[in-house]
C-alpha cells in the first residue's frame, strides 16, 4: 500500500523573503498529483520539503502508513524519492547510471539487471543501456533520471518540472511515461508544471500554488 502523507501549515522563506506561507495540503490516494504555478512561485520549495531535502522554518510534513506517522529515518527516505529538472549523471554507462541506486541497496546483481533493464525499457531508453550517460540528449537525460527513481520503485516519485527544458518528443514520452505509472497504479506521483494543458492531461488531481499557498481539487 502506497503512503500517504500531507503537509501541514508548513513555511519556508530564504534571505527573509518569504516563499511558503502556512502552506497546507494532504495527499491521501495512489495516482498523479499535479501543482501549477508560474515559476518561481515556490512549486519546487514545496517538492523539496516534501521529498526531505530541506525542512520548513514551521509546520511539518508527516508521511503515514497504515495510519500511523512514521519517523524520518533513511528507511523512509528510501521509500520516496525526487527527480530535479536538470538531471546530474555519472561519468559511466546508462545502465550503470540506473543501478547505482540499487547498488548501495545490496540489491543482487542478477536482480538488479532485471529491474534495470526493466526501468530502461519502461522509458524507452533499453537501446541506449551501453552508452555513456553525458552523451545523452536533455530529453534522453530527463528520462534517465526517472529510470533512475522507479528502479528502486518508491512509493512516492516526486518529479520537479520533467519536461520543462526538453523538445517536444520527449515531452510526449516522459508525458505517456507517467500516464502508463498512472496506470500501474504502484506509486504516487507528484508533478510540477506550468502547462494547465499538461497539468489537465496528466493528473488525477489538480493543484494551484499562489501566493505560497496550495487549493486543490480533482481533475474533471
Amino acid at each position: 500500500m502506497s503512503l500517504t502523507f500531507g503537509a501541514y501549515d508548513i513555511s519556508k522563506s530564504y534571505s527573509e523573503n518569504p516563499v511558503l506561507k502556512d502552506c497546507s495540503c494532504a495527499f491521501d490516494k495512489s495516482g498523479v498529483y499535479v501543482l501549477m504555478g508560474p515559476n518561481g512561485c515556490g512549486k519546487s520549495t514545496f517538492l523539496r520539503l516534501c521529498a526531505l531535502i530541506e525542512n520548513p522554518d514551521r509546520g511539518e510534513i508527516t508521511f503515514f502508513s497504515r495510519g500511523h506517522a512514521l519517523e524520518k529515518d533513511i528507511e523512509l527516505r528510501r521509500r520516496i524519492t525526487l527527480v530535479l529538472p536538470k538531471v546530474g549523471v555519472f561519468n559511466s554507462t546508462v545502465f550503470q547510471n540506473v543501478s547505482y541506486g540499487l547498488r548501495i541497496r545490496g540489491v543482487k546483481r542478477g536482480e538488479a539487471e532485471k529491474k534495470v533493464l526493466k526501468a530502461l525499457e519502461f522509458v524507452g531508453l533499453i537501446d541506449r543501456r551501453g552508452q555513456y550517460a553525458l552523451t545523452l540528449s536533455s530529453g534522453e537525460t530527463q528520462r534517465l533520471g526517472i529510470a533512475r527513481a522507479m528502479v528502486i520503485e518508491p512509493e512516492i516519485l516526486f518529479l520537479d518540472e520533467p519536461t520543462a527544458s526538453v523538445d517536444q518528443r520527449n515531452t510526449k514520452i516522459i508525458e505517456d511515461i507517467v500516464l502508463r505509472m498512472k496506470k500501474d497504479g504502484t506509486s504516487t506521483v507528484v508533478i510540477t508544471t506550468h502547462d494547465k494543458e499538461q497539468a489537465e492531461r496528466l493528473g488525477d488531481w489538480l493543484m494551484e500554488m499562489s501566493g505560497g499557498n496550495i487549493s486543490a481539487g480533482k481533475n474533471g
